[in-house]
């Protein structure tokens, strides 16, 4: 999965590094998943995400995938700009 997010609240990348930070230790910890910053690294508002899980069951992937997007809405200033899901 891959997530396209905008930090309307962010002022710096210092701001923005410690919400990509939060979200990525925590995701890791409460998912079990991968988790990278996959692009926009030098902008401050502009956040990519990209999010892998191994499992035998489609649908225990879709459902964790659900809860990570409602995780990471829940806690953070974030807003959805594009999401894109690719089952292997």
């Amino acid at each position: 999965m891959i997530l396209d997010l905008h930090a309307n609240s962010t002022h710096s990348l210092k701001e923005k590094r410690q919400i990509v930070s939060s979200i990525k230790e925590k995701l890791k910890n409460k998912f079990n998943i991968s988790l990278v910053e996959s692009d926009y690294q030098d902008l401050w508002q502009k956040i990519q995400l990209s999010i892998a899980m191994v499992s035998n069951s489609r649908v225990i992937v879709e459902k964790a995938f659900g809860q990570i997007e409602d995780f990471i809405f829940l806690n953070y200033p974030v807003q959805l700009v594009a999401v894109n899901k690719e089952y292997i």
